[in-house]
């Protein structure tokens, strides 16, 4: 059992003196709540996965890691140089950046160049390569691209990924070039994005289908494969020939302790810890018991069970400050949602009575409930598919997508012939046929109390619903192929613009961003016309016309945006969330002494 006067000790140990200079290896321990996909840059789109990947892949470029407001820097590449009209970007690879070691390069020390870059957004297009973020360049439409891939799905051929194409160009060895079909202003933040990431052609054609379990990038860290156990751990160790990089990170004005750290790091090499160990511990409780066990060093989102007992009133806990824990709690730039496959026979369709269904099953859901029982209080009601903390998103919006009312969810399937024909206390479909739901649910007690609170909504209103479970992995997949009628999940910026989630509703985005498979065609128009205009009140008018379509149809039911509350112990210094920037780690330090004399 860990003591707070040793904890107490240790944070004497940290005012007293400086991170102490050992040959012991630092480590950095905290845990996931699921499993990754695949260490594939190209075939990712979760969370968990593109963490990981953003530390041992370059993207062309990167968020600054404490920037206020939010900027990009050089990663693989230097900041690119684009038209006026936004539609060419022209990049240059930073020269002497080197690929990891490994046997698809046959003994050879494998330099990082401009046709890595292009190869690897190419593999997008890939009918093979199944990319779930095809859509963010199809939509950008990268000139010649999607030609070549319909040519490879029409003749049913490998794609050829040597004919040359306007869109993606090799200008020299350290130069490229993207041309877009139209202008997108914002264009260069999607570059800033794991699925960006330099992956050497040597590598996946070495490893062919398994490439995404043999992840080999040029940053700062390395998988440690013969400590990988799918399901329970990944080990990350640093890159013994990473690049010279150096701490030179500016700190919000309003961050005492980061302006602290970054003054402390200043100059300093990076990456400063020497391993990264990552649990995958998909329930609550051990994963909240893991880190006041000091099994872990940092928590990403303390648990919604805990967060009361963490932070009671948004306060740290006085138990967790009398051993020098430090919090960080921050609005999460995501939706949490309910999404209704639009090709469904029983829930999708563009119909009127279609259409009151879902908007009956919306306002018949507590999100008031969801957020005080579920959520504990650590969440903030949605009004629309736009979060907080990107550019479109009003906090003075309010619409009916936050509304509860089972009188009014009744009277809308009343109206619309959803009526108990039978006399058995359930709603058929207009047509007299069964009315049932099934939603895909996960095994975790989170997933539990989310699903009661539907069962209970739909039994108000006299709809019968079921769950069927399956793990987060098998859920993506299943969605991405069409199977799922139902699910409930989240979406988290990966850039500061709203646009990231209206590609939620984008009809050519099905199957990708589009869960829902909604398609229509005002909504498409409206986010086609954003897309290509400069920030400003034409294209906020544009977003708030798309978004009122989203709450119309309602294809998703979005319930509210996270808070997250973070800790780390005292010995972790330098910790700070930036959801726009995964690889946190690489700026962190962990003082081994002081953390010794804890565990002491």
């Amino acid at each position: 059992m860990k003591k707070v006067m040793v904890a107490a000790l240790a944070a004497g140990l940290l005012a007293v003196s400086p991170v102490q200079s050992s040959t012991e290896a630092k480590v950095l321990r905290y845990a996931f709540r699921s499993d990754i996909t695949s260490f594939d840059p190209a075939k990712v789109s979760d969370s968990y996965s593109n963490t990981l990947i953003t530390g041992m892949f370059d993207a062309p470029v990167r968020w600054a890691y404490l920037a206020r407001p939010y900027k990009l820097e050089p990663s693989g590449c230097e900041l690119p140089e684009i038209s006026a009209d936004f539609k060419t970007l022209t990049l240059k690879v930073r020269p002497g950046l080197y690929f990891h070691d490994d046997p698809a390069f046959k003994g050879a020390k494998r330099e990082l160049v401009a046709a890595d870059y292009v190869y690897s957004l190419k593999r997008h297009y890939d009918p093979q390569t199944k990319s779930p973020n095809l859509y963010i360049l199809e939509n950008a439409g990268l000139l010649g691209l999607s030609e070549l891939r319909q040519k490879a799905l029409k003749n049913k051929t490998a794609f050829d990924y040597d004919t040359p194409v306007e869109g993606l160009k090799v200008l020299d060895k350290y130069t490229w070039q993207i041309k877009l079909a139209k202008p997108d202003p914002r264009f260069i933040n999607n570059l800033a994005n794991p699925m960006a990431a330099a992956l050497a052609r040597e590598v996946a054609e070495f490893y062919g289908d398994r490439v995404g379990e043999h992840p080999v990038g040029t940053a700062a860290f390395m998988l440690k494969r013969d400590e990988w156990r799918r399901s329970s751990r990944i080990v990350l160790v640093k890159n013994p020939a990473y690049r010279d990089e150096f701490y030179n990170e500016e700190a919000p004005a309003n961050r005492p302790h980061l302006q602290a750290a970054a003054a402390k790091f200043k100059g300093r090499k990076l990456p400063m810890i020497d391993r990264l160990e990552v649990a995958i511990i998909e329930e609550p409780q051990p994963r909240w018991l893991s880190f006041l066990n000091e099994e872990a060093d940092y928590m990403q989102e303390v648990p919604l069970e805990f967060t009361s007992v963490a932070a009671p009133n948004g306060q740290l806990a006085p138990n967790l400050a009398k051993r020098n824990i430090h919090m960080n709690r921050y609005p999460n730039p995501d939706i949490g949602f309910t999404f209704f496959n639009m090709t469904d026979p029983v829930v999708g369709g563009y119909e009127p009575a279609q259409v009151a269904l879902r908007r009956a099953i919306g306002l018949a859901y507590d999100v008031d409930r969801e957020i005080r029982l579920a959520r504990k209080g650590q969440m903030v009601p949605a009004q629309g598919l736009m979060p907080p903390g990107t550019w479109g998103y009003r906090a003075d919006l309010k619409t009916e997508m936050s509304e509860h009312s089972v009188a009014k969810a009744k009277a809308l399937l009343d109206l619309h012939g959803f009526k108990d024909r039978d006399g058995d206390g359930w709603r058929e479909r207009p047509d007299g046929s069964p009315l049932s739901l099934v939603r895909a649910t996960q095994p975790t007690a989170d997933y539990r109390v989310l699903d009661e609170l539907m069962e209970k909504a739909m039994r108000a209103v006299g709809i019968r619903i079921a769950f069927k479970q399956a793990k987060f992995p098998e859920n993506v997949k299943a969605s991405r192929s069409g199977k799922l009628q139902m699910w409930n999940l989240a979406w988290v910026a990966t850039m500061p613009d709203a646009a990231y989630h209206l590609a939620l509703g984008y009809g050519p985005n099905a199957g990708q961003a589009n869960h829902s498979r909604f398609d229509l065609p005002e909504f498409n128009r409206l986010y086609e016309l954003q897309a290509v205009l400069p920030n400003g009140p034409e294209r906020q008018q544009a977003m708030d016309a798309a978004n009122r379509l989203a709450v119309a149809y309602m294809p998703y039911k979005v319930s509210g945006h996270r808070i997250w509350t973070d800790l780390s112990h005292p010995w972790v210094i330098g910790a700070e969330r930036n959801i726009f920037r995964r690889d946190f780690w690489q700026y962190v330090d962990v003082d081994m002494a002081a953390k010794n004399a804890a565990e002491r």
